[in-house]
């Protein structure tokens, strides 16, 4: 089977950087993928993505690089797991698993038995990984539990305790709206800042990989220093917007004209 790069990386101790897709668009896919990710994820939870849209976005991650394509899938649903799985993501990020039982239907969904239940028919899986996958894949295949409430916070280690759980993906954003505090990607709030502190060191002590949302490059370093082996850099989405605004400021003289890239 294909390795997976990511989690290689990381047991490795690199830095893992993260892209983050939301536009259902295989061709912008393929050029954001081509940046220099140590991922791609795909999100069907809060981008504009549903499941026609994951195949081709998946080939084109394949075609620009070797970034390790993961999806973010919009809830804790067998049928949703399963189908991306099958198409060939090699890690999945999913929201809101609050308590042991919910990190354990993520198991049964992301499994092949006897770990899990998850169903055989690997239909692209098979060809992107090769054909020993469904042997390799419950070694192969990363699952992520998004921690991003005071419930999760507080069920914590029972979440890590569950086999077959291989890391946490903060979303900052959803915990500091959880605690009662405005909604951001770079908290400053005590209180949200103490609790990753707890999921950082607590997933860590586990031995299982710490990953979070950021909404930049300083923010994401910042992470890094704290001990945070991946990190998110925003998405497609904002990335685009904010080149184009920032091009225009240069033109209209509001910023430095940065000097521009030939193909």
């Amino acid at each position: 089977m294909r390795p997976n790069t990511l989690k290689k990386k990381i047991a490795d101790g690199v830095r893992c950087v993260g892209g983050w897709a939301a536009i259902p668009s295989a061709f912008s896919t393929e050029i954001y993928a081509a940046q220099g990710w140590d991922s791609v994820t795909l999100d069907m939870q809060h981008g504009s993505l549903d499941i026609n849209d994951i195949v081709p976005m998946l080939q084109a991650i394949n075609a620009a690089g070797d970034a390790t394509p993961l999806v973010r899938v919009p809830w804790n649903d067998p049928a949703y797991i399963m189908r991306v799985l099958d198409a060939g993501a090699y890690g999945i990020i999913c929201p809101m698993i609050n308590t042991k039982a919910e990190a354990e239907a993520l198991v049964r969904a992301g499994r092949y038995p006897p770990m899990g239940e998850r169903s055989f028919g690997p239909f692209r899986a098979a060809q992107y990984g090769g054909a020993d996958y469904w042997q390799h894949a419950n070694e192969e295949v990363l699952l992520f539990a998004m921690v991003e409430t005071r419930q999760a916070v507080s069920n914590l280690e029972e979440i890590l305790s569950v086999k077959g759980i291989n890391g946490v993906y903060v979303g900052p954003s959803d915990l500091s709206l959880s605690m009662g505090k405005t909604p951001t990607l770079d908290p400053t709030d005590k209180d949200v800042l103490t609790a990753m502190d707890i999921i950082l060191k607590t997933t860590r002590k586990w031995g299982h990989i710490a990953g979070v949302h950021t909404d930049g490059s300083r923010t994401a370093l910042k992470r890094f220093e704290e001990g945070f082996q991946m990190c998110t850099i925003l998405n497609d989405v904002r990335l685009l917007a904010m080149g184009a605004a920032q091009a225009i400021r240069e033109v209209r003289g509001q910023a430095p004209a940065q000097k521009a890239k030939t193909y």
